[in-house]
């Protein structure tokens, strides 16, 4: 409920700066009007995230020796930064690649251990009541291949889906903060939405986009208490970002 709750919130963000920015943006007059003829042109990339991990308990988790109740992920808010090179394939297609895209990603990972207390939340064997914070500096290269409606005036609507490929940049520090393991990479598929609003010196783009991680990340050990309890950990991210692209970014 608290993912789909960040999700409405997210999407109702979004259209409102959506609407408010298209009525200011309706013009008789045309910004960039020989944009479409760039071969290729580059961006800079401002976000915001919401992400979680999807968690696949093991068959040992039902087991009536068991004393753990359960290990819940909540999401987290998070920011991104980057830079995109944009190839225009067509009227209608683009080829997208980033060459720089940094993400900042928060969850937390809450564990109830009916051994100890089943009143009590531990994360780990000696700490009580709060949750464990994952904070997670992912490197991320997605390849995308854009689908763009026609202009009208100053103001275009697009999808992007594509491939990604995410490292983990601060695994070493992320893997000691939870006893439960972490693969240091992901593969995932993205698709969103997003629109065009011509300005007379660039283009802004509000982009709404989710991230779906297809690999399992965790990394199971068998012998540990809790992650031994866990089959398969998937990554989830929903992202808003602002992109800052052609105009002043445009190429010759």
């Amino acid at each position: 409920m608290h993912h789909l709750h960040s999700t409405k919130i997210s999407l109702s963000l979004f259209f409102v700066f959506l609407l408010s920015t298209a009525k200011a943006q309706y013009s008789t007059s045309s910004n960039l009007p020989d944009h479409d003829d760039k071969p290729y042109y580059f961006g800079i990339i401002l976000g915001r995230n919401t992400s979680y991990h999807k968690l696949t308990y093991h068959p040992s988790f039902r087991n009536e020796l068991s004393k753990v109740g359960s290990i819940q992920s909540s999401d987290g808010n998070g920011v991104q930064l980057g830079l995109h090179a944009n190839l225009q394939l067509s009227r209608r297609f683009d080829l997208r690649f980033y060459p720089l895209n940094l993400i900042f990603a928060n969850q937390k990972l809450t564990i109830t251990d009916t051994s100890r207390n089943p009143n009590l939340l531990i994360t780990q064997p000696n700490t009580i009541d709060e949750p464990v914070k994952l904070n997670e500096t992912i490197m991320s290269f997605p390849l995308q291949i854009r689908f763009k409606s026609d202009r009208i005036n100053n103001f275009r609507f697009y999808s992007v889906a594509g491939i990604k490929y995410d490292i983990l940049l601060n695994y070493d520090n992320f893997s000691k903060i939870t006893s439960i393991p972490f693969k240091p990479s992901d593969f995932g598929i993205e698709t969103g939405i997003g629109f065009q609003f011509f300005f007379p010196y660039f283009i802004l783009s509000p982009e709404l986009k989710y991230s779906y991680g297809m690999n399992n990340v965790h990394s199971r050990a068998p012998q540990d208490q809790y992650s031994s309890l866990i089959n398969k950990i998937s990554n989830r991210m929903i992202l808003f970002s602002l992109h800052f692209e052609g105009g002043i970014f445009n190429t010759r």
